[in-house]
């Protein structure tokens, strides 16, 4: 985006606007990128004004009015192109992140210890992995989910509960708006078609999940231990494949609830080996 000498809301300004907009970022942070191009701010604040005003309606008329896109989200800073990221308790590498859609993969999120004594606390706990069905607003087998698991309560153990903190401030997003930690075991051959990890509001089991937390904005995957073969996370719309190893994560936020956000993303058949994985969901609020 280039800075205009005039300040004008011009049609390539308002197009610009739009497409941040799509992509799933917020107002204030579409503001904040303009401030740092050398927009003024009462200019920049205007054409948001008139370009999401006349967007809205345009969704509306288009029949998408149940778009809704959040004003705050999870988020990992990388203003500073960090190759590091220092979470107190333990530091992080950055070994590849996409700007837009926001797309982080992070070496060593947890240590070796860590990753064992979840699997070692998950597995005795295990059963066929379920999908939430929000035709219904219940919990149900699906064929395109193939793996075991369970969920953690919040704080259950002092490990969950130190990555749980971990994990908040990564994200600059608090605990409580996070869905109890989830570990996954996937046999060879086991599989996670593509899909969405927010609730589409169309739906008429929807409204019950919702009460429980809000929307579904962003997601972490973290790697328990190393596969043999296959089992990467993929991003169809990205082209995108994560392999697993045993401590890095991948990172990714949607905060819109929308394909919009490109967060289509699946676990690959497993070839060889067994595949652990801990995914943690977070919430626009307080998750009970």
């Amino acid at each position: 985006m280039a800075q205009k000498n005039a300040q004008s809301i011009t049609p390539e300004l308002r197009q610009w606007i739009i497409e941040q907009t799509r992509a799933g970022f917020s107002a204030e942070t579409i503001l904040q990128s303009m401030k740092q191009a050398g927009w003024q701010e009462d200019v920049a604040i205007g054409a948001l004004e008139q370009t999401l005003k006349g967007f809205l309606q345009d969704l509306q008329q288009s029949g998408e009015q149940k778009l809704q896109i959040a004003t705050q989200f999870p988020w990992i800073d990388l203003e500073d192109h960090p190759r590091e990221l220092d979470l107190g308790d333990r530091r992080v590498q950055v070994l590849t992140a996409l700007r837009q859609p926001q797309v982080v993969v992070l070496g060593g999120l947890l240590s070796d210890e860590e990753c064992d004594a979840l699997i070692d606390a998950a597995e005795p706990r295990m059963a066929r992995s379920l999908v939430v069905q929000t035709a219904t607003g219940g919990d149900d087998e699906s064929p395109d989910r193939t793996s075991r698991g369970m969920f953690f309560e919040r704080g259950e153990n002092p490990v969950v509960e130190r990555v749980e903190a971990r994990l908040a401030r990564l994200v600059n997003w608090p605990v409580d708006h996070g869905e109890g930690l989830q570990v996954l075991h996937y046999r060879q051959g086991a599989e996670y078609k593509p899909h969405y990890d927010y609730f589409d509001a169309d739906q008429p089991g929807s409204a019950s999940i919702l009460k429980r937390g809000g929307q579904r904005l962003a997601t972490l995957v973290i790697y328990l231990n190393n596969p043999v073969r296959g089992g990467g996370t993929v991003f169809p719309d990205l082209k995108l494949e994560v392999a697993p190893q045993k401590g890095h994560a991948v990172f990714f936020a949607y905060p819109v609830a929308h394909p919009a956000s490109q967060s289509l993303h699946g676990g690959a058949p497993l070839l060889e080996g067994e595949k652990w994985v801990a995914t943690k969901w977070l919430r626009e609020g307080v998750f009970n």
